[in-house]
């Protein structure tokens, strides 16, 4: 009998033991979630509220680009400089939504309206909570990058219709410093990265066009409205992403382009934007005039479906895995009243 309660009594220990460490592993667990999350708020309104300025690189398969850009807020205006430090010059001044494109080579801005606001550094375009949902967000290793302490946080996702991703915030502000897009093998397809960055006492000044004089300068405004696709429907997008805008805009071909030719013709195209509130999916809608191959490709973490839909042409485009694109593209439908 003594030996018979012994050991009931180990077995009710041992069981104890176990649950109580199931427990603490799921108590982890939630912590780790809730930190996480609370590191993708700041990134999310660091991007946006803080002033800094820096020089990054962003990589998509075996294309380099650098970039600056300079960010303040200036009263109730967030002002934003972008210059493109590789290629043909380019340079981008963002008062709170409008944006003016100068394009020196052939002394042309570009006016228009933005309509993302899920640009590096600001890349989340929703509440953090809503991504896991479709991702398993937990708290990763600490390192350095462009000389700033950071915290990393992983984002894994739940099926194969999205890209996981890594992401690095500096530990003071919160202000994201890298940002890693990984295949499903945890392989860097894409990536963006400070190389400098000073954040705040950024001086006015920096956020001004380089280009002082613009006299004689061509302006062209992109015109930008939004629409009403309702003939078209995608039946099958991929869970958890979300219509977020229509929109319609003129688009020039020629002297932007081509730059030197005087010719220039415009033509209308339509988009739609699906988001799961991280990765985004176009579908870009115009009259099929122009002589097209169909076909798909893929740029680094980008995939590309171009294919004809009885006389109109269709462009579908994601930064999201193949399966994916290809989903939208066999699902896309017109209806005619």
């Amino acid at each position: 009998m003594r030996q018979t309660l012994g050991f009931f009594k180990f077995v009710v220990v041992l069981s104890t033991f176990f649950a109580f460490s199931a427990f603490a592993e799921n108590a982890d667990s939630l912590a780790d979630k809730r930190d996480a999350q609370y590191w993708l708020k700041k990134i999310q309104s660091s991007a946006q509220k803080l002033d800094y300025s820096g020089a990054f690189v962003y990589q998509q398969g075996n294309q380099i680009r650098t970039s600056r850009i300079t960010h303040l807020l200036d009263g109730k205006n967030e002002i934003e400089k972008l210059e493109i430090l590789d290629g043909k010059p380019r340079e981008y001044i963002r008062t709170n939504d409008e944006v003016i494109c100068y394009v020196p080579e052939v002394k042309t801005m570009l006016i228009e309206k933005r309509v993302t606001h899920d640009v590096f550094p600001a890349i989340l375009a929703t509440n953090p909570s809503e991504l896991t949902q479709f991702y398993n967000v937990r708290m990763d290793e600490t390192g350095r990058v462009a000389g700033h302490e950071c915290q990393a946080i992983v984002l894994e996702p739940k099926d194969n219709f999205r890209y996981g991703y890594k992401l690095w915030a500096e530990k003071s502000t919160g202000l994201l410093l890298r940002a890693q897009t990984l295949n499903d093998k945890s392989e860097v397809v894409e990536q963006i990265s400070f190389t400098q960055i000073a954040i705040g006492g950024v001086d006015k000044s920096k956020v001004k066009p380089t280009f002082k004089n613009t006299t004689g300068w061509k302006v062209e405004n992109t015109l930008m409205s939004q629409a009403s696709l309702s003939g078209w429907n995608v039946k099958s997008v991929p869970p958890g992403f979300k219509k977020i805008r229509e929109v319609k805009r003129m688009v020039s071909d020629g002297a932007v382009a081509n730059a030197g030719s005087s010719a220039s013709t415009q033509r209308e195209v339509s988009q739609m934007v699906f988001s799961d509130g991280l990765a985004a999916i176009s579908v870009f809608v115009e009259p099929g005039t122009h002589s097209r191959t169909e076909g798909s490709m893929q740029q680094g973490a980008m995939n590309i479906v171009g294919k004809r839909h009885g006389d109109f042409w269709l462009t579908i485009v994601g930064e999201v895995p193949a399966p994916a694109i290809r989903q939208v593209a066999n699902s896309i439908e017109f209806k005619t009243k």
